[in-house]
């Protein structure tokens, strides 16, 4: 069902794209919005993993840089089915992380200093379970190309209402403005609601992969509290690339809403919970007890991130 809403989701993206041409330049217009729209799509295909990742100034990280981080990425892969993805650190002192990337070969993943530095060994490994969740599921091309095409319809909204036709041709000021507007948010509403239906799925995957519900649930308790107190300001110059994160980077994140990138943090710790019941997963160790080698060795000495 989630799958069936998020295609939905979409193609209501790409329907509001044709809608706000079509009130901006009429039939033209809307073939035009269309024709961005398809060239949008294309763009954000081959190049929204790049622009993610610059965005937040990641640095690709590797066994030499960063040998515990990426053990830890490797082993979770190999638990997924997945392909070792590229693996990214963000000099950022607030705790998140996300994945991007069109497919399960092209993906990173990325974690924030912070992050790195506030998370048990264990909690780290739920938080990588649930972005590769996300590769596993392509979500990461979903949102990434969601988060595209939300940001174009913004940009063809004012360029048409500056731009528009003179005279007879231009719409009426006040359908400009309103469609300037309206449009904006109504993108915007939907690319959240897409966020959303991909987060719960990407939860109990991600408890599977690391088979630790409930280090998944701690890591969600302990990122929403540093989010709250630790301002993450390339997400807020970026805020398209918001829904991405495992938690809303963003200041005045709202409740399980309309206006919210992520489910209420207490409904998925509260899911997380459930299913730790459902698997018999009390505290046994975590995804380093079930592995013959911990992808974190010996502590390190100058933090968990190499």
């Amino acid at each position: 069902m989630n799958t069936v809403k998020t295609g939905m989701l979409l193609a209501g993206l790409m329907a509001l794209f044709g809608v706000v041409g079509y009130l901006l330049g009429g039939a033209t217009g809307m073939m035009i919005a269309l024709g961005l729209g398809l060239a949008t799509n294309l763009f954000a295909y081959w190049n929204s993993d790049r622009l993610a990742l610059a965005a937040h100034h990641a640095v690709e990280v590797d066994e030499r840089t960063a040998p515990e981080l990426v053990r830890m990425v490797r082993d979770l892969a190999r638990n997924a089915g997945l392909p070792m993805p590229r693996v990214y650190l963000i000099e950022n002192p607030q705790p998140n992380a996300f994945a991007t990337g069109r497919n399960p070969e092209n993906a990173a993943v990325a974690a924030t200093t912070g992050l790195l530095g506030m998370l048990s060994p264990d909690e780290i490994a739920g938080v990588m379970a649930h972005e590769l969740a996300h590769i596993k599921n392509r979500d990461t091309l979903i949102m990434t190309v969601s988060a595209t095409i939300a940001g174009a319809i913004a940009t063809l909204a004012q360029f048409g209402f500056l731009f528009g036709g003179r005279g007879d041709d231009r719409p009426n000021p006040i359908v400009m403005l309103a469609t300037v507007l309206i449009a904006p948010i109504a993108a915007m509403i939907i690319q959240m609601a897409i966020s959303r239906s991909r987060e719960y799925d990407a939860d109990r995957m991600g408890a599977a992969i690391c088979g630790q519900p409930l280090s998944l649930a701690s890591a969600l308790a302990k990122i929403a509290g540093g989010v709250a107190h630790v301002p993450n300001m390339d997400a807020e110059r970026h805020p398209a690339t918001a829904p991405l994160f495992i938690i809303n980077p963003l200041s005045g994140t709202g409740m399980d809403n309309l206006f919210s990138t992520h489910p209420a943090t207490e409904n998925r710790i509260a899911a997380l919970h459930a299913l730790a019941q459902e698997m018999g997963a009390a505290p046994r160790g975590g995804f380093f007890a079930q592995s013959s080698t911990s992808p974190w060795g010996q502590p390190p000495r100058r933090g968990p991130w190499g």
